[in-house]
């Protein structure tokens, strides 16, 4: 009986023939990644650029790619304006920004892991509850909050400031779908070892959540810096007033001092730049932990 060897080279072709596709699609990511990732900086180019320009030429006919001459004194010019108060605004905007966050991660990872761990028979209901919270337009509370807030003496002050947005329902609901994916072993282990809830929240649920915890971090971190509306109703005294608000000050009815406008914006996204590199990583590993159970 004769046996025929098999054909090597037809069976390299159809591995050679997917490998080049694979290097094309790779090829076709990394230009359209970069292509968008050109586009999402053309707005950070276009804030340098203005922020170390005179105003004639940001409004000139002329487009210019970069400064005829840079103006590095603009850099201190929003500190020295005596109108505005940039630096107090700055640091208000770290303290709010800071301590929102701080107590978004408590309290709603708090909520969300007792709605997904304790045996309550009401907590479906409870869940709804907060669910419920998302569908309501901020509008509604709006008015509502401030006199609250006004009636406690919170205005112009870090209370009023931080309090009244320290729950948020798509927070803990995010808490919650992720407890729920967390694995019971590690919990029931330390039950046995004698910890109740509380212990093996703080003690196992939390120090193995940290990836999640940073990327939750990092959009309550974000949302709490740029934060406008309440803190304009709230911060009606200047030394009150957060970068925002601030910013905001620099464009009137009568003029727009336009190079004062870019260098206060780049000098106020900085530290969200510093945020952001920091925390990329586990950003991007939290935010792909989420929802795992329904």
């Amino acid at each position: 009986m004769t046996t025929t060897a098999p054909d090597i080279g037809k069976a390299a072709k159809p591995a050679k023939a997917k490998r080049g596709g694979g290097v094309m699609g790779s090829t076709g990511l990394y230009i359209a990644t970069g292509i968008a990732a050109l586009l999402f900086l053309i707005p950070f180019y276009l804030i340098v650029r203005n922020a170390l320009m005179t105003d004639p030429e940001i409004t000139g006919e002329t487009w210019k790619w970069f400064p005829t001459s840079i103006q590095w004194g603009n850099i201190t010019e929003p500190f020295d304006d005596v109108t505005v108060d940039f630096a107090q605004s700055l640091w208000n905007s770290v303290v709010v920004a800071v301590l929102h966050t701080a107590g978004i991660l408590l309290i709603c990872s708090m909520a969300g892991y007792g709605l997904a761990r304790i045996p309550y028979k009401h907590a479906n209901k409870v869940f709804y509850a907060v669910l419920v919270t998302l569908m309501v337009p901020t509008a509604v509370t709006f008015v509502p909050s401030f006199v609250l807030v006004s009636s406690l003496g919170w205005v112009d002050s870090y209370r009023g400031l931080i309090i009244p947005g320290l729950f948020s329902g798509f927070t803990c609901f995010l808490f919650r779908q992720y407890f729920l994916g967390f694995p019971k072993e590690l919990e029931e282990a330390a039950r046995v070892d004698g910890l109740g809830y509380w212990g093996a929240y703080w003690r196992i649920v939390v120090p193995n959540s940290l990836n999640f915890f940073a990327a939750i971090a990092t959009i309550t971190f974000i949302n709490g810096w740029n934060a406008f509306l309440w803190p304009l109703v709230i911060g009606q005294d200047p030394s009150a007033w957060t970068v925002q608000v601030a910013l905001s000050s620099y464009m009137t009815n009568q003029t727009v001092n336009y190079h004062l406008i870019f260098m206060a914006t780049a000098i106020s996204i900085l530290p969200l730049i510093f945020v952001f590199l920091f925390l990329q990583r586990w950003l991007v590993q939290g935010i792909a932990q989420t929802g795992i159970k329904g």
